[in-house]
């Protein structure tokens, strides 16, 4: 059981110093300590504040594929926030939820990774070896 442990806190790990560089990013570009918040920020700039796991990634995809349809969502989505009827991060399940409830099909990269002697492998990578290996596992 000991492989598995290891393996969750790596991942745990992992996300966890995900997680603090993009606090980072987001509380690093206020400029001068002790000033608060702006203000006058603009929607994106209160939505994005709002995000939680992943949900960048996914108003970043949004953006790139449908930027009328995104930018409508987001004003909206800042204007609540900014009144408080939204409240606590959003994640990026929840905002790609949101975008599909409204017809906003947001399409993101996947990937499939399997577990291989200890060792996350892409699926992908995994099969690609056994084919070239003759394993037939039969």
């Amino acid at each position: 059981m000991s492989e598995p442990d290891a393996e969750l806190e790596s991942l745990m790990a992992r996300r966890v110093a995900r997680m603090k560089s993009n606090a980072a990013r987001g509380g690093g570009e206020g400029g001068s300590p002790g000033g608060g918040e702006r203000p006058a920020q603009g929607p994106r700039d209160v939505v994005v504040g709002s995000l939680g796991h992943r949900g960048l990634e996914v108003l970043s995809a949004a953006e790139a594929q449908r930027p009328r349809e995104t930018a409508i969502i987001v004003a909206k989505l800042g204007e609540m926030i900014s009144q408080g009827e939204l409240a606590g991060p959003i994640s990026g399940g929840e905002l790609m939820e949101l975008f599909r409830a409204v017809g906003v099909r947001v399409r993101l990269q996947t990937r499939i990774s399997v577990e291989s002697d200890g060792k996350l492998v892409s699926l992908s990578d995994k099969l690609g070896a056994s084919r070239a290996g003759g394993d037939g596992g039969g």
